[in-house]
C-alpha cells in the first residue's frame, strides 16, 4: 500500500514526464492522482515544492540502496560495482518517467534547489566509485587506476544514451517481439556491455 502523499507524487511524475514541470497543473495532478486539489496544498505547500519532494524522494532511495552495497563485507570490489550497475540500470529501466525529468533538468535547470539534489547526487555517485577503486587498488582486486569521473560518466552516460535509443535499436534489428521481451533482452545485454567494459577499464580479472 502507497501513502496518500506517495499517490500524489507518482501521479505527478507521470505528468512532469509527458508535459514538464510548466505543463502540468496542480489541477492536473489532483485529478490524475483521484484527489482534492487542497490535499496537494495540505502535503507540499505548491507545485514547486511537490516537484523537489519527488526529485527528493527518487534520489534518495537510489542513495539509500548504494550506501547499503558500500558497507558490505560479504562481496568484494568488484561485486559491488556489479551491484551499483544493476541497479542502476534497474532503476533507469522501471522509473522511465523519473529518468525522463531528470534528463530535462540537466539541460534546462532553473530550480535551485534541484539543481543543488543533482549535483549532490553526481557528487555521491563519484565519492562511492572512488571508495571502491581504491579499496580495489589496495586489495589487489583491480589493476588500473582510471579517472574516476570518467568512470562515472562512461556508466552513466551509457545506460542514458542506450536508454532513449531502445525504440531505435529495436527497428534497427528489425525484431518483432513483443516490447516486455525485447526489453528485458536489451536491458540484460547492456548490463553485460557496461560490465565488460568496466572489467577492462578497472583491469579486472575474473579467475585471477
Amino acid at each position: 500500500m502507497i501513502s496518500k502523499e506517495e499517490n500524489i507524487l507518482f501521479a505527478a511524475e507521470k505528468l512532469f514526464a509527458e508535459k514538464g514541470f510548466e505543463g502540468t497543473s496542480t489541477r492536473e495532478i489532483a485529478k490524475a492522482a483521484n484527489v482534492n486539489i487542497s490535499m496537494i496544498s495540505y502535503y507540499f505547500g505548491s507545485k514547486e515544492k511537490l516537484y523537489e519532494k519527488l526529485v527528493e524522494y527518487r534520489m534518495s532511495e537510489g542513495q539509500f540502496f548504494s550506501k547499503d552495497i558500500l558497507e558490505r563485507t560479504d562481496i568484494n570490489e568488484w561485486e559491488k560495482i556489479e551491484k551499483i550497475i544493476d541497479q542502476f540500470a534497474g532503476r533507469i529501466r522501471h522509473q522511465k518517467c523519473f529518468y525522463r525529468i531528470m534528463q530535462r533538468e540537466q539541460l534546462h535547470a532553473e530550480n535551485p534547489q534541484i539543481v543543488e539534489f543533482l549535483k549532490q547526487t553526481k557528487m555521491g555517485f563519484i565519492a562511492m566509485y572512488s571508495k571502491i577503486l581504491e579499496s580495489g587498488l589496495k586489495k589487489g582486486v583491480f589493476t588500473k587506476n582510471p579517472p574516476i569521473y570518467l568512470l562515472h560518466a562512461t556508466v552513466s552516460g551509457t545506460l542514458f544514451y542506450a536508454s532513449n535509443g531502445k525504440e531505435m535499436y529495436k527497428e534497427f534489428l528489425n525484431d518483432t517481439e513483443e516490447e516486455s521481451v525485447f526489453d528485458e533482452k536489451y536491458y540484460m545485454e547492456l548490463n553485460k556491455h557496461i560490465k565488460y567494459i568496466l572489467k577492462d577499464l578497472l583491469g579486472y580479472e575474473e579467475n585471477k
